[in-house]
Formats: structure tokens, C-alpha cells, sequence
């Protein structure tokens, strides 16, 4: 079992949230966090080739009449910006914006409102209240209006909370973890003090989303939420403690 108090790099040099995504603009966000290449199996480390995706990437959807835009990334009460289009003859219709996901306990929540312009065009802002990977559709009309077409256009996002990482390996390289691996200099996983091993954990760092398994307990210095291998932080483009956004996945993500 490896144990740490000091993390390998220690430099606030960031001001907190400055590597986190503009969220308040169509083009910000990111892509749905993925492992990319490797070969990440849940309850296993990812030890080959991992690499990030590009994270500040658009979503939207088209169906029933009813076109809806957003980011696929967005932070932890942050406004996220929620677009679209209807047809010109619900122009004056009151717009509800609903979310759909675990937080949600798998039914649709409405998060903004927003009216129907007589361009057809309407946008709403979610003040995102939840953390984890939701659904989110545009229903025009009284909420649950959507629930008898299938439809109805959605897009996914990913709500990430922030957090300060730190990054380890050296030193430790050939010592087992807590949860059993051995640690190697390729080695892609995350610690965490009480996120069960195996755990997918999806990070947004700079532009870039990447999903790792929880492989190791820590970090236990600084007020840091997690710890990064060194190999996964050099697929994040990570090179010192900082701020990311980071969130707990359902297994099998």
C-alpha cells in the first residue's frame, strides 16, 4: 500500500478555476470525458497509450421540429448555456429546459425556462446544481410535454465539480497500491480517500477530458481532493497541482 503526505509537485501557480472551461458560451464546454486509446477496463488501471480528447466541443441534436445546442462539459455552478430552435409558429411559448440522470433519480427535472422568440429561436441558462453526466431537452410547452414522443432531441453534458489535483509516481514506481496494482511510470489512474478502487473518474483539464479508474487511497496533504499518476497527467497536459474539474462515474462508463 503506498502512502503519501507530500505530493510530487506542489505549485499553486494558477488562480483556482482559471484551467476550467468558459462556460457561458456556445463554443466553450467539451466533449463527453472519455478514455480515448488504451485500454481501460473498470476496476483496472489503463496502462498503454492513453489520450485525451478534445473537451471544448459542441453538442446538439435535431428532431420533432426542435433543434437544441450546448457544451458537453460545463463545471459545478457555473451557467451553462442551453440553445435552439422551434418552429416559427410556437413563437410566445414558454420553453422548459429538463435535465435527466442519476442526481436526478432517472426522471426529468426542469432547470430553466426561456420563451419561444418569433425568429423561432429560444436560449436558457441551467445554473448546473448537479455534478455527473446528464440528458438535457428543450420541451415546448407545459413540462412533461415531451414524455409521450420519442422524438424529442437531447444532447449529453458532463458536470464537473472543481477540485485540486495533485501528481505522484516518482519514488514509488515498482510498490503496490492500495488496490493492489503495481505502480509503473505508464501507469493511468487516479487516488482518491474513499471512491471505491475501480471507480471511473471523468477529468476535464484544459481542454481536454480523460476517464481513469481510481487505483490508489490519497491524497492525504494540502486540502487535495485527488492524485494522478504522473502517466495521466501527462496526457492531461498536467504538470504540477492545479485546479481540474473532476466527477465520480457510474462502473462500466
Amino acid at each position: 500500500m503506498i502512502r503519501r503526505a507530500i505530493p510530487y509537485a506542489l505549485g499553486l501557480t494558477l488562480a483556482a478555476g482559471s484551467c476550467l472551461p468558459a462556460l457561458a458560451m456556445a463554443s466553450s464546454g467539451g466533449a463527453g470525458a472519455t478514455s480515448g486509446g488504451g485500454s481501460f477496463q473498470p476496476g483496472g488501471s489503463q496502462t498503454a497509450g492513453p489520450v485525451a480528447q478534445p473537451g471544448d466541443i459542441p453538442v446538439s441534436a435535431t428532431g420533432d421540429g426542435i433543434t437544441i445546442s450546448s457544451t458537453a462539459s460545463a463545471i459545478l455552478r457555473h451557467g451553462l448555456l442551453v440553445n435552439g430552435t422551434a418552429p416559427l409558429n410556437d413563437a410566445g411559448r414558454s420553453v422548459a429546459v429538463e435535465i435527466w440522470g442519476a442526481k436526478t433519480h432517472s426522471i426529468w427535472e426542469t432547470v430553466a425556462t426561456a420563451q419561444v422568440a418569433a425568429n423561432g429561436s429560444f436560449s436558457a441558462v441551467w445554473e448546473t446544481n448537479h455534478i455527473g453526466r446528464f440528458s438535457i431537452r428543450a420541451v415546448i410547452g407545459s413540462a412533461g410535454a415531451a414524455s409521450a414522443s420519442a422524438s424529442v432531441p437531447t444532447v449529453s453534458v458532463t458536470v464537473y465539480r472543481p477540485s485540486l489535483a495533485t501528481l505522484y509516481g516518482p519514488g514509488f514506481y515498482g510498490k503496490r497500491t492500495a488496490c493492489g496494482e503495481v505502480l509503473r511510470r505508464n501507469t493511468i489512474g487516479v487516488a482518491n480517500r474513499t471512491l471505491p478502487c475501480g471507480t471511473p473518474v471523468a477529468i476535464y483539464y484544459q481542454g481536454r477530458t480523460l476517464i481513469v479508474p481510481v487505483i490508489d487511497r490519497g491524497p492525504y496533504a494540502h486540502g487535495a481532493d485527488w492524485d494522478l499518476t504522473m502517466a495521466t497527467g501527462r496526457a492531461l497536459g498536467m504538470q504540477t497541482t492545479e485546479t481540474l474539474g473532476a466527477v465520480s462515474l457510474p462502473r462500466g462508463s
